[in-house]
Order: structure tokens, then sequence, then C-alpha cells
């Protein structure tokens, strides 16, 4: 049995305290190698696919997108609306999403004729401005291809985020997306790899281990956590 005063981390600072807790996920779960896709377009996509979806189901969406030869720029601009919504019907939620990747598809061809590269060369916030002005795009969405296709470094946050961080007790007083991103964002180094592996071990851990129903005797992190029932 751990002691309650071994698991605590509120005396560490965030930064101590976050640091400790990648570095603990890293040695446990090993490199993740996210995020699991080709090409920049390949990953926008499942990013778009991945709201309210397994990833072995969008897999599965992307899959059928290049088996067609649709998964380019100008495949899914020419694809019927209906039969990309077939193409993608994994993905669950398929009518919507197909809505949702062609107003991305379309906002490209209009603001930037296409090319992902004149779009990714813009800053870190007017990047993520403008992906969030596309229909059907969120925060997470668009942070999720700043970092993973853009290759900028902003912190992704997600439901597995919040669950982890919060069972540590190192949840912001305002649990808001911000809230939790200004938590990384403002005590880590702004480092794309660093903030490429966290969130991709957050996720591995998250489904793994500190599931709704918590692993605590098999957790890297149990030394650490407050909430811990080993």
């Amino acid at each position: 049995m751990v002691s309650m005063s071994q698991r605590k981390c509120s005396r560490k600072s965030p930064k101590t305290s976050l640091l400790d807790v990648y570095h603990r996920l890293f040695d446990h779960h090993g490199p993740q190698h996210w995020w699991p896709a080709e090409t920049p377009l390949e990953m926008i996509i499942g990013a778009i696919l991945t709201q309210s979806a397994a990833w072995t189901n969008v897999g599965k969406a992307i899959g059928n997108l290049k088996a067609s030869g649709c998964l380019s720029i100008e495949g899914l601009r020419n694809l019927p609306q209906d039969e990309l919504a077939r193409l993608i019907y994994p993905s669950g939620y398929y009518k919507v999403k197909a809505r949702k990747v062609k107003a991305f598809v379309e906002w490209l061809e209009e603001g930037y004729s296409g090319d992902r590269n004149r779009l990714f060369a813009l800053d870190t916030p007017t990047l993520r401005q403008e992906l969030l002005s596309v229909h059907g795009v969120g925060e997470e969405t668009a942070d999720s291809i700043i970092l993973y296709a853009a290759h900028q470094p902003i912190f992704v946050i997600d439901a597995y985020t919040r669950r982890i961080i919060t069972r540590l007790g190192l949840a912001p007083r305002k649990e808001t997306y911000a809230a939790f991103q200004s938590l990384f964002m403002d005590s880590l180094p702004h480092e794309e790899p660093l903030f490429n592996e966290y969130h991709a071990l957050l996720v591995q851990h998250g489904k793994s281990v500190c599931r709704k129903n918590p692993l605590c005797a098999d957790c890297c992190l149990n030394r650490l956590c407050p909430t811990s029932i080993e």
C-alpha cells in the first residue's frame, strides 16, 4: 500500500509534476510513433473523422478512401458527398462527417488553392484561428492538425488528458479546454516532439490503464496519484 504522502504531487511545481508524469509514461509505454498516418492530408482527414470515433474504425474509413483513390484534395473535392459518406461509414456519424470533410477541402481550395504548405506557413495563433473558422473543426481537431500535420508546438487536449490530469490532482481551477492547454503550454518547453509524444502517451495510458474504471495496480503513475485505489 502506498501512503498518501508518497502519492501526493501537489507540493511539486506543475512543470516538475508534468515532466515527471511524462517520463514515467514514456518509460512504461515507450515511443508511440504518432500520428498514425502516411501523409499530412491523411492525418487531417483522420483528425476530422476521429471525432466521437475509435481509431480502429477511422482506420477502416481511411482505408476505404485510399482504396477508392480519393484520398487527395482533388479526389475529395470531386467525390459526391453521398459517396464520401458511404466510404467513411465505419467512422460513425458519416453524413455529418462527410459535410465536414467537404467543408475543409472547399475551404482549403478557396483560401489556399488547395496548398497545405501555404496554410502551414502561417504562425501558430493565425493558423489556429483559420482552422477554427472551418465548419466542423473544433479546438481539439484544430490543435491535432497544427501539431501532427503542420508540426507546430501546441498541446492537444482530449478526454484522456482531462481524466488523467484530474485524477493526478493537477487539473486547473477552471476545467476548460483553454485552461488545460495552458497548464501544459505554461509548464513545458514548447517543443513539437515533446508535445507529440506526450499527447500520444496520455492517449495510450487512458485507453489501456487509466480507464473510466482504472487499473491502478498496473499504473506507472500510482505513486504520484492521490486518487489511486491500489
